[in-house]
């Protein structure tokens, strides 16, 4: 695999013993998984499994973090990371007062001081361009429905044409159109950019529109491969039906050891390989 400059490159992220306790609450146990470049790698599972705790400590804003976490060949919240890392979470983060054009140019001031009005300007429009929100660029924040607020936060997470992609159920709440065009725009982005992209969702029929899978349940890793190979490997005809037999394969084992208490990966998992 070959970064953007043309040098050899590890995985975008790879982590080795992952591990976020909450008081007595264990939110990642000991997870270890490689997203490769230039792709789009799905993060399924149901709410409250760690998703977005594991895309915190990707994205670096996660404390108490333990264990071994690197992204783009460095510790993860590393300083150079900032530009190259774009995060969008669950909740949209734009200011209310502003305009989806406003938000934007403020954002990409921030992330690159030297740049022009003029380069801002068209880091801007391509942004607003991508997530199809051009004809609502002078549309205060605060005027503009859930989904569209959501793409502006997405926008912002374009700017500078980031090397990975942190986001964090992108899609929830929208309609399946839109879904469907920002579905398109993560391939293409993936394609023709080699960005990398960790995009999470709990909805099961978005799993078949990643080039590959992380499958969470209750802080770790069920499963790390591509849908057919899921789907192939249980016996499934759907990624989600593949996940449930996952999830009945570990409470099984974790009936049989009720010493550990806790979900293990399943029986030939892939997980913290290459591809």
């Amino acid at each position: 695999m070959m970064n953007k400059s043309g040098e050899s490159a590890g995985p975008a992220v790879r982590a080795r013993g992952l591990s976020v306790v909450r008081g007595r609450r264990t939110v990642l146990d000991t997870v270890d998984f490689d997203i490769p470049r230039g792709q789009v790698t799905g993060l399924l599972g149901p709410s409250g499994c760690g998703k977005s705790t594991l895309m915190r400590a990707i994205a670096g804003t996660q404390a108490k973090v333990t264990g071994a976490l690197e992204v783009l060949g460095r510790p993860a919240g590393a300083a150079p990371l900032r530009s190259l890392v774009g995060y969008v979470t669950q909740a949209p983060s734009v200011y209310a007062d502003l305009t989806a054009r406003q938000n934007l140019d403020y954002y990409a001031a921030v992330l690159d001081p030297r740049l022009s009005r003029s380069h801002r300007q068209t880091q801007v429009d391509r942004a607003l361009a991508e997530v199809d929100l051009s004809d609502h660029a002078d549309a205060l924040a605060d005027n503009l429905s859930g989904g569209q607020r959501s793409r502006v936060s997405l926008a912002v997470a374009l700017l500078g044409s980031p090397e990975l992609l942190v986001l964090d159920e992108p899609t929830v709440g929208l309609d399946p159109v839109l879904r469907r065009d920002l579905w398109n725009l993560f391939h293409r982005l993936a394609e023709e950019r080699g960005t990398t992209l960790l995009v999470s969702s709990h909805v099961m029929d978005e799993a078949e529109r990643c080039r590959r899978l992380l499958l969470m349940r209750a802080g770790r890793i069920l499963a790390d491969d591509t849908p057919s190979a899921l789907r192939d490997r249980t016996g499934a005809g759907t990624v989600e039906e593949a996940f449930l037999r996952l999830v009945d394969d570990a409470k099984q084992r974790d009936a049989a050891d009720p010493d550990t208490g806790r979900p293990r990966p399943s029986v030939g998992s892939t997980a913290g390989s290459d591809q």
